[in-house]
């Protein structure tokens, strides 16, 4: 069964730099950007979630630095990437802002989601700005990134990036309304696909690939997208951007495709913990700790009464009671080091000990997968 847009609670769109530039001329469309706000602030008023991964940067500042046509240099993208992500940010800005809708730029490499340390500093940062009904506004940051490092497109970066932040789908706005068993530009007897359950080597083999100079995806990109999702427990739709209000569009039951995880984001995540990541320490807690984490609480400082091993803020550790019994795992807020200093102390009093304000958790219970939970 298909679902249906309007019963998820949190939705990343990615929005790439064909849709949002006219690439004749290299500037923004403001009326398209203006139906898509418009689609937005309507979603935000039911209260959902939103999330933007935007292309678009080099695009804009390479007209503005009056590069030709063609490939840049990567010194070229660097530098088109730092004149076109502050005209990128400011017509976000007032297209949400016209709708009394705050937006926040954050700019990324893969080392920010893929790296713990830095993907718990990004996903608190955006989950911050969720909680105060802000926009937040995600690109690459082109303008560190090298071509050994970087995405190469946004269609992984927003798969990323909503997997990071537990989202319900993703939406990857395209030049085309979803994937096709074959590309319907050059094969006439192509039948558009409305439901991918799960992505197999046949449905890899359906994608094609990049399609114009202004973006660095393409539909087999989007499939790979697809892939990331769907293993965070993130559903994923591709649509057509094209036309003025496109999220309204598939609310309203515009044709798209639509490729399902057999998860969702948060049981995909405990697994993750639980399973995929080699603990370097323990957390020893209390009688008291214990019994608030099996009813489902965060792990408090105050609750913690010992520490085993040598672990960074990111790294996934063991929790243990008393008497030894592993209660579950979870990616602690603090280095070994850190957490020393605090064990038993309120949270009133970890920014005094630490000279710093420090997290009220020592594991968030978001990043706690409990045994046998």
């Amino acid at each position: 069964m298909t679902p249906a847009l309007q019963d998820f609670r949190r939705v990343v769109l990615k929005v790439g730099s064909a849709l949002l530039v006219d690439r004749s001329r290299g500037r923004l469309r403001h009326a398209w950007l203006a139906a898509l706000a418009e689609d937005i602030a309507e979603l935000h008023a039911r209260g959902v979630d939103v999330l933007v991964v935007s292309s678009g940067a080099i695009a804009l500042g390479r007209t503005v630095l009056g590069y030709a046509p063609g490939t840049l240099r990567l010194e070229e993208s660097q530098a088109a990437a730092a004149v076109g992500q502050i005209s990128l940010a400011r017509h976000w800005s007032e297209a949400l802002g016209h709708h009394g809708i705050a937006a926040g730029q954050i700019l990324v490499t893969p080392q920010d989601t893929e790296e713990r340390r830095r993907y718990l500093n990004a996903r608190a940062t955006v989950l911050k700005l969720l909680e105060v009904r802000a926009v937040p506004v995600v690109n690459e940051n082109d303008t560190v990134a090298t071509s050994e490092i970087r995405y190469g497109d946004n269609d992984r970066l927003a798969a990323r990036v909503a997997t990071m932040i537990g989202a319900d789908v993703l939406v990857l706005f395209s030049d085309i309304d979803g994937l096709y068993t074959a590309p319907p530009a050059t094969d006439p007897q192509a039948r558009h696909l409305p439901l991918v359950e799960r992505i197999t080597p046949e449905i890899e083999s359906m994608a094609g690939g990049p399609a114009s100079e202004l973006s660095r995806g393409g539909m087999r990109t989007k499939v790979e997208a697809g892939k990331i999702a769907a293993s965070g427990g993130t559903h994923m739709i591709i649509a057509d951007g094209r036309g003025k209000n496109p999220l309204r569009t598939i609310l309203q039951g515009g044709r798209c495709t639509w490729f399902l995880s057999g998860s969702n984001p948060i049981a995909a995540r405990k697994a993750w913990i639980a399973g995929s990541l080699e603990p370097r320490g323990a957390l020893v807690v209390d009688q008291g700790a214990a019994r608030a984490l099996q009813g489902g609480a965060s792990l408090l400082p105050v609750g913690v009464t010992a520490i085993e091993g040598s672990f960074g803020r990111g790294d996934a550790v063991i929790i243990r009671d008393a008497s030894g019994r592993t209660l579950g795992r979870g990616l602690v807020a603090y280095d070994s080091t850190q957490a020393a200093g605090i064990i038993g102390r309120t949270s009133r009093e970890i920014a005094e000990l630490l000279t710093h304000p420090g997290r009220a958790e020592m594991i968030h219970r978001d990043d706690l997968a409990m045994a046998g939970g």
